[in-house]
């Protein structure tokens, strides 16, 4: 089964805002055999409403559209879909009660605007809004479902997860659709494909590989589609085996949703470990990514971002020597900041970075795009330099990435 998602909305397609809906629907719709085949993002226009939906029309089986049904004159997609299914609107009593109990409970008065969010087409069948005032309305013509939910996220995700899904699952029938992720560490996309090329090729036809490349990281999904729900579970398990046999040495996980912060954060668990960051051209950006983890409070003891290089002398306890003789980018002062954070904040390893992301030079001579990063654990200190180009984010995201695997390797290795 087939599915096209459309977000509706000129703040959309003028960059105010990012849609994350859509990456939200087709992940949920991917767990029960839903393909999604097309994202479209189109403005508050009747006429540009219409044309699409005339587009869809039996071309695919579900069109998921969120955006456009609140309660202003410029919300048009309810208005819309009433004329497109050539309907008139009746008002749903339901819905108008859960309305003026959601604004009796917040202490607001119920206009009649707000009561207006109740009139629904009358071909609708209505999905329940429990955290706001527009319902989701499914609707079919010929061979395609049209469902219109709002597009405030944390309204859309629910009616999604408590009436879409449930009904499609309970409605249709659908093939099964299975994702394996291996995430690796530390070698690049060409690297991984040279190595794994004769397991790729030798890939059954319902099975495909898809690479994910970003910096420092590699994920491979495996994905299965068809009808025996044992096999595919069986054929993926077997690959995987194989695939670690190839490159277990850069493998550092093998769920869908393990990045390495997560993988990370259950090893220190796992190991009753603590870290802590000392950052310069990263700006604190490590311990967003560690603190980004739920639980993350049992090991992730605390950051100092010693932006300014006196910074590293105060704070850090960098002696100004080793400033005037290395730089402030140097594997030297990346090493006394790793080691005068884990002593300060007390903890067992510690990830410090120094580096010019650029553009300009800043207070050191460093090339831009120089980096040093160095590992402090309980058996001493380690570092690298690196060279990650340009530009700025592009440094800051390798760097990142690079002290993550770091710190990985070495807690894998030692303990």
């Amino acid at each position: 089964m087939n599915a096209t998602i459309v977000t509706i909305g000129d703040e959309i397609l003028i960059g105010q805002i990012t849609d994350t809906n859509s990456g939200y629907i087709a992940k949920e719709l991917d767990k029960i055999g839903v393909r999604v085949t097309e994202m479209l993002s189109i403005s508050d226009d009747r006429q540009h409403i219409i044309d699409t939906l005339k587009g869809l029309q039996n071309k695919v089986d579900f069109v998921l559209i969120t955006g456009g049904l609140g309660p202003t004159k410029d919300d048009i997609t309810k208005k819309t879909l009433c004329d497109y299914f050539e309907d008139t609107f009746v008002r749903n009593k339901a819905v108008e009660e859960h309305i003026v109990a959601l604004f009796t409970q917040m202490n607001f008065a119920v206009t009649q605007v707000n009561r207006d969010q109740a009139l629904v087409p009358s071909k609708a069948i209505v999905l329940k809004n429990k955290y706001g005032t527009a319902p989701g309305m499914w609707m079919q013509k010929e061979q395609t479902v049209f469902v219109s939910m709002p597009g405030v996220p944390y309204e859309m995700k629910a009616i999604i997860a408590e009436e879409l899904i449930p009904k499609i699952v309970k409605e249709f029938k659908r093939p099964f659709i299975l994702h394996q992720t291996i995430l690796t560490y530390g070698q690049g996309e060409s690297i991984v494909a040279k190595r794994i090329e004769a397991w790729e090729d030798s890939l059954p036809d319902f099975i495909k590989l898809a690479y994910l490349p970003s910096p420092g990281r590699v994920r491979l999904r495996l994905t299965g589609r068809g009808s025996d729900e044992q096999q595919l579970r069986s054929t993926i398990d077997d690959l995987v085996k194989k695939l670690y046999e190839l490159i277990g040495d850069i493998i550092v996980g093998i769920e869908e949703d393990e990045t390495i912060e997560v993988v990370l954060g259950k090893l220190l668990t796992q190991k009753g470990k603590t870290v802590a960051t000392a950052e310069s051209c990263t700006g604190g950006k490590i311990a967003e990514v560690i603190t980004s983890i739920s639980g993350s409070s049992n090991y992730f003891r605390g950051s100092v971002v010693s932006y300014a290089t006196d910074t590293k002398v105060s704070i850090l306890g960098v002696k100004q020597s080793v400033i005037d003789t290395y730089s402030a980018v140097s594997v030297q002062v990346a090493e006394a900041m790793a080691q005068g954070v884990q002593q300060l904040i007390k903890a067992d390893f510690a990830i410090a970075t120094t580096g010019n992301a650029g553009p300009s030079k800043g207070d050191a001579d460093a090339t831009v795009g120089t980096v040093c990063i160095a590992i402090a654990t309980p058996k001493g200190v380690f570092s690298e330099q690196f060279n990650f180009g340009q530009p700025r984010m592009k440094v800051i995201d390798r760097t990142v990435n690079k002290g993550l695997e770091m710190l990985l390797k070495e807690i894998l290795k030692n303990y």
